[in-house]
């Protein structure tokens, strides 16, 4: 058999990319790079085929500055999956803050194949580019709902956590717990330890163990439990929740430390607020979320709710 002497084909790239050299608008810098008609590259915009500095761009008029980098991909990017159990609250190049619904884990378990919003907005980053990645810098148990924040490269995630007691602002929770807490407002300091069963705890002699300053004040109460507003001074975990033990009201719900009832079917614990210092534009950054309507239902149940 006559064998073939022609060269392989050559493999088409799957994308181009091209690096901007003066100030342009993309549509003009993409028509004039690539041998394509007017409709074909808007077409290709809208698709979400076309990124600069790895985020797809769908506006035709998108300024463009010397150094940034321009890719137009042969396919259109897969469509991100449906979330569940979060929503993004907002995103850019450097960090992404999401609300977190109760049930959610943050990170894998030791069982590994669980869904957590860490492998959810891994998905989500790499339907723009594959090698995109996210990472952690703090975590939410899983019955706890509320804000969190990722970093996208390693570089935010260390100077996040390597800054983490200047950069964080305000980190503020609201807590539905168990009892009248009579005290209007109050501050718990201790030093937290773990014990062999992995459970968190107090011991007040200074020095012997991480030191953890939770403040709380008093929103509403009833004679069966209370909301709080919660602000962590430091961030240590399962710091709230040990802290209303030590104070003789728990977090509803928290059987294991020390709840005895679920009074909304939940863990009682929200990350409401999170401000920040932005960790590259070095902007104020403030998010902030409703109080969940779970929390709020055992004060309208009740006939005669007493103000905070």
């Amino acid at each position: 058999m006559k064998r073939n002497n022609l060269p392989p084909r050559k493999k088409q790239p799957e994308s181009y990319v091209y690096r901007v050299e003066s100030a342009s608008e993309l549509l003009q810098f993409v028509l004039e790079k690539m041998n394509a008609g007017r409709n074909a590259v808007k077409s290709m915009l809208a698709r979400g085929q076309i990124s600069v500095d790895g985020k797809p761009i769908k506006v035709y008029n998108h300024p463009l500055q010397p150094g940034q980098t321009v890719a137009v991909s042969k396919n259109a990017p897969p469509e991100a999956p449906a979330f569940i159990g979060l929503t993004i609250i907002y995103e850019d190049k450097d960090i992404i803050v999401i609300r977190k619904e109760a049930g959610l884990l943050s990170v894998a378990s030791d069982k590994g194949e669980e869904l957590t919003a860490y492998r959810q907005l891994t998905a989500h980053v790499r339907t723009s580019q594959p090698t995109n990645r996210i990472f952690v810098v703090h975590r939410l148990d899983r019955d706890t709902s509320g804000l969190m924040m990722f970093a996208k490269t390693e570089a935010v995630k260390l100077k996040l956590q390597n800054e983490w007691q200047d950069l964080i602002k305000e980190r503020i929770y609201v807590a539905l717990v168990e009892g009248k807490v009579r005290k209007k407002e109050g501050t718990v300091s201790s030093w937290l330890k773990e014990s062999k069963t992995l459970k968190m705890y107090s011991s007040f002699h200074e020095g012997d163990g991480q030191h953890a300053v939770t403040h709380y004040r008093v929103l509403q109460t009833s004679s069966r439990c209370s909301l709080l507003e919660v602000q962590l001074e430091t961030g240590r975990k399962n710091q709230i929740r040990v802290h209303m033990e030590d104070i003789g009201h728990p977090v509803s719900g928290d059987k294991k430390y020390g709840a005895r009832a679920k009074i909304i079917g939940r863990l009682g614990l929200h990350a409401r607020v999170l401000a920040f210092t932005h960790p590259t534009s070095a902007k104020d950054m403030r998010f902030e979320t409703d109080i969940p309507p779970q929390f709020l239902k055992p004060f309208i149940e009740t006939s005669s709710p007493e103000l905070g």
